[in-house]
């Protein structure tokens, strides 16, 4: 069975964390938007057949360099979770992502994703019927706080990982995963995926694989560009 592999970017977000008073996917750096960035990624990789961006029907500022393997979807939503529905939902209608096929499902802000994480994810996942996610094990001491920004208790980090992207999952596994009527507590692809019973498969991440969520986070990324 030949399996397609689709990147799928969620770009409708306002970045409000962020607070440039821009969308973070389209802050500049080093010369292309963090979303062109992003794009380059899987324009470069060889075992990426398309790769479908999903802005706003409103977003009046996309802009990306005309390829054959991009395609752009104005189907937006309101939450993160409606976007890649929406987003799966016209790759189906549309006839451009078969049951089988691989939907790699990427942040429009991780633009520093090396390459060779991302043939591992294909790699490690992308024939398991379960999919799977790239993600590292948490390094740091955790501390769960008691409401009033005291420290409650220590939690063990024994066998917790932090999720990263892109989260891969075959199009008819992710279709009905995101199909719930109410996608308020999906805060990603794997966890509409769980809801279901399935257990995604963890595939090594790599901590270059930084997403640009606070202003400060932008000094980082400026330097993993010049070398990932």
């Amino acid at each position: 069975m030949t399996r397609r592999n689709i990147a799928l970017i969620p770009a409708a977000g306002i970045g409000a964390r962020f607070g440039a008073g821009t969308p973070k996917q389209y802050v500049e750096i080093n010369g292309k938007t963090v979303l062109q960035h992003t794009i380059d990624i899987f324009e470069k990789h060889p075992a990426i057949d398309l790769i479908a961006v999903i802005v706003s029907p409103e977003d009046q500022t996309f802009q990306t360099t005309p390829s054959s393997k991009t395609r752009v979807f104005r189907v937006g939503g309101a939450s993160r979770a409606e976007t890649v529905r929406n987003g799966v939902s016209a790759l189906v209608v549309q006839g451009l992502a078969a049951e089988q096929d691989n939907i790699l499902v990427h942040d429009a802000a991780r633009c520093c994703l090396p390459p060779e994480a991302l043939t591992r994810l294909i790699e490690e996942a992308g024939g398991q019927e379960q999919g799977g996610i790239l993600a590292v094990p948490v390094a740091d001491t955790l501390k769960r706080a008691d409401g009033k920004n005291h420290i409650g208790e220590t939690v063990s980090r024994a066998g917790l990982w932090q999720a990263q992207t892109p989260q891969l999952f075959q199009t008819a596994l992710l279709h009905r995963a995101l199909s719930a009527e109410d996608l308020s507590g999906i805060t990603d692809e794997a966890s509409a995926v769980e809801k279901l019973g399935v257990q995604p498969l963890l595939v090594q991440g790599d901590t270059r694989n930084l997403k640009l969520t606070l202003s400060q986070d932008e000094f980082i990324v400026r330097l993993l560009l010049q070398v990932v």
